[in-house]
């Protein structure tokens, strides 16, 4: 048993570490529901087919990293890699569209078998917000400013908003044509995956991670010269609104999102702080997905950081409550200790019992706990119907009536 670690690309959050997780996700729901958006969960694992229709079959999720298995009934499962996916599944099986504007905010595990790396787990936390059902310029500038809202929030230093439009459906066509003729001179040097791609989804090409494709798609035809005017138009009620909200921004022509039902606005959130991996928030929006998905056409856009990564880089959460040491002496005031424990915690304190050993090793835990006060009671204490209070910052150390024990807890920690 004591060989065995967890399965790689997975880590235990110990307390201070969950912490820190902890303190993004509430950060990031409290600044998520200034902006109107309410908490949902989706389950961690959704048929397959929620995943293979939205992520589509050229993708890198579906065909190499989701965790996918057939459950005793005979049906396909995949752990989500994502959450997008999940949200417009639970829209469209609640029956929501009758209620559009819906704002979510989520928080939880996805998994990835992907080669692990700084900041990049197989198991790995995500926040995101997804707004579905407005389709108006307004909504893009509302979930990037939120998001914008939610680094600063965190205390997250250089970061730069990366811009860019993919257009309407006819904008996408035409550059879509233009960008296969293009790639196609290039036919015999693309890697094995680009070319998977060049026919089904040219765009997952210009986002390619291998060098030789890197070095091919730097010419290629900018997205934004192939824009029609309604695509043009909407970018730039989406660039003014920024403005007007005080978020910065820098234009990136590269930046795409390969997969059809995405559409004008792209974006990512980034910073220098990671190394190469510098992505923290990404998003954009979706308004083919859930007619993807089998369901009405409506519009969405949104976003999904990860937890870990913005846990590197986020200001320390608030110092934990610092406990009270109860040391009781003797079995009568053991019993004793286990009503006033009851009794302190249900006055809001944080409370922890010596379970064992003599005077000085329970005062020695008590500083090990970074215990703020120790109550020390004994025979002769129990017969006075008083405590041993004992400041351990100022090392001073009073007689309380038990009645008072509280109140005078609550004085020394103020």
């Amino acid at each position: 048993m004591a060989d065995l670690q967890p399965v790689r690309g997975t880590h235990d959050l110990l307390p201070d570490a969950l912490a820190k997780h902890e303190h993004v996700s509430t950060t990031a729901q409290k600044v998520a529901e200034t902006h109107g958006y309410d908490k949902i969960a989706t389950p961690i694992f959704e048929f397959t087919q929620v995943f293979d229709r939205t992520l589509g079959d050229t993708s890198d999720v579906v065909t190499k990293e989701m965790y996918t298995f057939e459950d005793r009934g005979g049906d396909s499962i995949t752990l989500r890699p994502e959450n997008t996916a999940g949200v417009a599944r639970a829209f469209m099986s609640n029956g929501l569209t009758q209620n559009v504007p819906c704002k979510y905010f989520y928080s939880g595990p996805m998994f990835r078998y992907e080669r692990p790396q700084k900041g990049r787990l197989r198991q790995f936390h995500q926040i995101g917000i997804e707004l579905i059902g407005a389709a108006q310029p307004i909504a893009d500038i509302e979930v990037i400013s939120c998001g914008a809202a939610i680094l600063e929030n965190l205390g997250l230093k250089n970061i730069n908003l990366e811009l860019n439009t993919l257009g309407d459906q006819e904008s996408r066509d035409g550059y879509r044509k233009t960008l296969i003729n293009y790639l196609m001179d290039f036919k015999d040097q693309l890697s094995e995956d680009s070319l998977n791609r060049l026919e089904k989804n040219p765009l997952r090409v210009l986002d390619s991670k291998d060098e030789g494709d890197k070095v091919i798609v730097k010419d290629a035809p900018i997205y934004s010269d192939h824009l029609n005017q309604e695509s043009q138009d909407f970018f730039g009620k989406v660039c003014e609104g920024l403005k007007a909200v005080g978020v910065n921004y820098t234009l990136n022509p590269r930046l795409v999102r390969g997969l059809d039902y995405y559409c004008h606005t792209a974006f990512e959130f980034t910073t220098t702080e990671l190394g190469a991996q510098g992505t923290v928030m990404a998003g954009g929006r979706y308004d083919g997905l859930i007619k993807t998905m089998g369901g009405p056409q409506t519009p969405g856009v949104g976003w999904a950081a990860g937890i870990e990564r913005l846990s590197m880089l986020a200001n320390d959460p608030e110092a934990k409550q610092r406990p009270v040491a109860l040391v009781p002496l003797g079995e009568a005031a053991e019993l004793k200790a286990l009503s006033i424990a009851k009794h302190l915690r249900g006055e809001g304190l944080r409370v922890e019992m010596g379970y064992g050993g003599n005077m000085k090793k329970r005062m020695t835990r008590a500083n090990k706990i970074n215990a703020y006060a120790a109550v020390v009671l004994g025979e002769d204490e129990l017969a006075k119907g008083v405590a041993g209070l004992k400041n351990l910052d100022k090392g001073e150390q009073t007689e309380v009536s038990l009645d008072q024990l509280a109140i005078a807890l609550k004085d020394i920690k103020s």
